[in-house]
């Protein structure tokens, strides 16, 4: 029998502050969706500062077991904890620290670039003349003042890449960012990995791109929701 959540003790003080304290460290962590495990018994430890490659076929579980280090969604067994909080009780804490690039680019498309990203500063207090850089960054200062709505899937990674950019996040977790993207603006995706990782911040990358990921210091492998030995997995 698979033991339900427990809660791990509460850390005093900031553990967010203390450098040992790692990443992201799981135990057991199990997500069933109806009768489907979709993620099972996952032990993972990534530490504060390191870029984390993670393998897989489409279906193998990485982006619900991102979803849940993110705390878009709650494990169904097993505890863990992010940046030293905890993934159930201080999910507000982690939100405030981590950032997740998925399939969805969650933009405003009635908005313009640079509206979007000026929008989440006022929304986390951060200081607005970061968004001309962050624009830069991702190729966009020519189209900063073009709505979304008129944007191809491409251009929109992008202005999801400069959010990104623009939030410094301790985490970043990046769920197949290089789908729909062309050879331009994969480049701009690897710059915001190698850029996070040499400003000392923890990356996740998930991908099934056997092309990218060569910045990463670790790779691990994901089949059928389980993490798996190098060499396992179906693809």
């Amino acid at each position: 029998m698979i033991p339900r959540t427990v809660d791990a003790p509460r850390t005093h003080g900031s553990p967010a502050a203390d450098p040992a304290t790692p990443a992201v460290l799981l135990s057991g962590v199990t997500r069933v969706f109806g009768v489907a495990p979709a993620v099972v018994r996952v032990g993972l430890r990534v530490e504060r500062g390191e870029t984390l490659l993670l393998r897989g076929p489409n279906g193998a579980g990485k982006s619900t077991l991102l979803r849940i280090v993110a705390t878009a969604l709650s494990p169904t067994y097993g505890s863990g904890s992010v940046l030293g909080f905890d993934l159930l009780r201080d999910r507000d804490e982690i939100r405030r620290r981590c950032e997740l690039l998925g399939h969805r680019t969650r933009l405003y498309e009635d908005l313009t670039a640079r509206e979007n990203l000026r929008f989440v500063c006022t929304l986390y207090g951060l200081d607005p003349s970061r968004v001309g850089p962050a624009l830069e960054r991702a190729g966009l200062a020519d189209a900063a003042d073009d709505r979304v709505s008129g944007y191809s899937q491409g251009m929109r990674q992008r202005v999801a890449v400069a959010r990104a950019l623009l939030r410094r996040p301790e985490l970043l977790l990046l769920d197949e960012p290089y789908a729909g993207l062309d050879e331009e603006a994969k480049e701009v995706v690897d710059d915001a990995v190698r850029d996070a990782g040499a400003e000392g911040r923890t990356v996740i990358l998930a991908t099934h791109d056997p092309g990218r990921g060569d910045m990463a210091g670790r790779t691990l492998l994901m089949d059928g929701g389980r993490l798996v030995p190098a060499g396992s997995a179906s693809s």
